[in-house]
């Protein structure tokens, strides 16, 4: 902090008066009380913590793997979902099941409900935005995967597809393995519920 900074720094300062310390809230010039809130001070801390334990070698090798994973997945999927800009791409590629909307009326989010039967995190859908890229799927493998599980996730994204063409109405109706089938989603976010309710009778 420079000297010409301190004046306006957030209350209480801690100021030192001999051998004790105390709050000094005394400070016309402060920008005022910093709130509780800390922001994502923990994904920083992650952060950080992730590039000392891999230090500038590491992070170049893992960099390369995410590349290459996400290049993998790109090219081996492009039969059934073709990518959104046929080029090499960086740690995720961007693919379309639009072939399918157009041609079964299975969309990436139906594409996303069936990779849960499948064991597999749904990717993140309809980003970039449908004007951009109709029907996306955003899919970031990471430096962790292994190829067995990219495969496997392949071969999911493969059944899926096949599925889509032989039997578009299952793929719509799907996941069938979970707790909860299909939510309403659109309910869900305007009005979520945040707090379990304990079952009848219990306080």
């Amino acid at each position: 902090m420079k000297a010409f900074l301190e004046p306006f720094l957030p209350v209480p300062v801690v100021v030192r008066e001999g051998e004790r310390y105390r709050l000094d809230w005394d400070r016309p010039q402060s920008v005022g009380k910093i709130r509780a809130f800390m922001g994502n001070m923990g994904v920083l801390v992650r952060a950080y913590t992730y590039l000392c334990i891999n230090g500038i070698n590491g992070l170049q090798e893992v960099a390369r793997h995410a590349v290459l994973n996400a290049n993998y997945v790109m090219r081996r999927l492009a039969k059934h979902f073709p990518p959104a800009v046929d080029r090499f791409c960086m740690h995720e590629c961007v693919l379309t099941a639009e072939p399918l909307a157009k041609r079964h009326g299975v969309r990436a989010m139906d594409v996303a409900k069936a990779l849960l039967d499948y064991g597999f995190h749904a990717p993140t859908v309809y980003f970039p935005l449908p004007a951009i890229v109709p029907e996306a799927l955003m899919i970031e493998p990471t430096e962790t995967e292994s190829k067995e599980t990219l495969d496997a996730f392949i071969a999911a994204m493969e059944a899926i597809a096949r599925e889509a063409q032989e039997s578009p109405d299952r793929v719509r109706e799907r996941p069938f393995q979970t707790p909860v089938r299909r939510l309403d989603e659109v309910t869900a976010a305007r009005r979520p519920v945040l707090r379990w309710p304990p079952p009848e009778g219990r306080p």
